[in-house]
């Protein structure tokens, strides 16, 4: 029985298709295809029913399926033990992260990671949708924003804060909003098509708020930087992202004195016992990348949960 064949076969039902499977795995749909009957040789059944649009797990499918995920879940602990081991990270280390955290502070922290950790090959996956960690093969996966409940271990990694920022010129050509409030008499840039509110804790501890159906939509921080920098209207970026346009002097933070609105980035992973060597040193070199880059004082170092 080979080991591919039963992960083809763990992720075609998992996903309720083939072609899924296939993308899932890096695979043409055609080796997956021939994986599933070359392990249906092996066993001597039909695992999976492929005649009807919809595939379907047989009876003998659904009987095997929980020793397919067992297999899968030994041979993954068995390359964790021998990690744990040797003490060398080595392998393919799957991470699924967000584009603008991606741009920001994985891409630039890569290139030493991988010349300290020559044997970890590391496959960036750059989304933000919800990922299954036991079905989807992601080693680490981070995300921005309130966490789910689940049984994932989360790392902090740091702290975001909001920017409030537009251009120069915008400021030039349409005055520069001396309160919160004054922020509707402008053109806002917002993330979503749905009335949005921005608030800010003033420095005397108050909080106040703008609510605003946006000008213009940008479901993207790296998209939305360089309309801001080009005049386009008032936005709001991360602090990860702003800083280096606001020291540039290509944008303007608006009411530096107050305090944004502020988001945590997390490090998930599925459980202590599967944390191997490329997953802890990759997360550490993420821990000390933000400690050095010091970006803010919203940027902290965060613990586990």
């Amino acid at each position: 029985m080979e080991l591919n064949d039963v992960r083809a076969f763990a992720r075609t039902a998992d996903l309720g298709s083939v072609s899924a499977a296939a993308r899932l795995l890096g695979l043409p749909k055609s080796t997956v295809s021939r994986s599933l009957t070359r392990l249906e040789a092996t066993v001597g059944a039909v695992l999976i029913d492929r005649s009807i649009r919809h595939l379907r797990l047989t009876d003998a499918g659904v009987l095997f399926r929980p020793y397919a995920i067992r297999i899968l879940a030994d041979v993954d602990e068995a390359g964790t033990a021998l990690d744990s081991f040797t003490g060398v990270p080595r392998g393919t280390l799957r991470v699924s992260a967000p584009f603008t955290f991606v741009v920001a502070i994985v891409s630039p922290m890569l290139p030493s990671f991988l010349a300290s950790f020559p044997e970890v090959r590391v496959v960036l996956d750059v989304e933000n949708r919800v990922i299954d960690m036991p079905v989807e093969p992601a080693d680490l996966v981070i995300r921005v924003g309130a966490l789910p409940d689940s049984d994932l271990i989360a790392r902090h990694l740091l702290t975001t804060e909001a920017w409030t920022c537009a251009s120069p010129s915008y400021f030039a050509a349409q005055g520069m909003p001396p309160s919160v409030a004054e922020l509707s008499r402008h053109s806002l840039i917002g993330y979503a098509d749905l009335l949005t509110t921005w608030s800010y804790r003033m420095t005397g501890g108050a909080v106040e708020r703008v609510e605003f159906r946006p000008a213009y939509v940008v479901s993207d921080s790296v998209a939305l930087e360089p309309m801001l920098i080009g005049g386009a209207g008032i936005g709001r970026l991360p602090d990860f992202l702003a800083k280096r346009a606001v020291a540039a002097g290509d944008l303007v933070r608006l009411f530096p004195e107050a305090v944004g609105d502020t988001f945590d980035v997390h490090a998930l992973y599925t459980s202590h016992r599967s944390l191997s060597a490329k997953v802890r040193v990759f997360i550490d070199a993420l821990t000390e990348y933000l400690a050095a880059a010091k970006p803010g004082a919203s940027w902290q170092a965060g613990t586990q949960r």
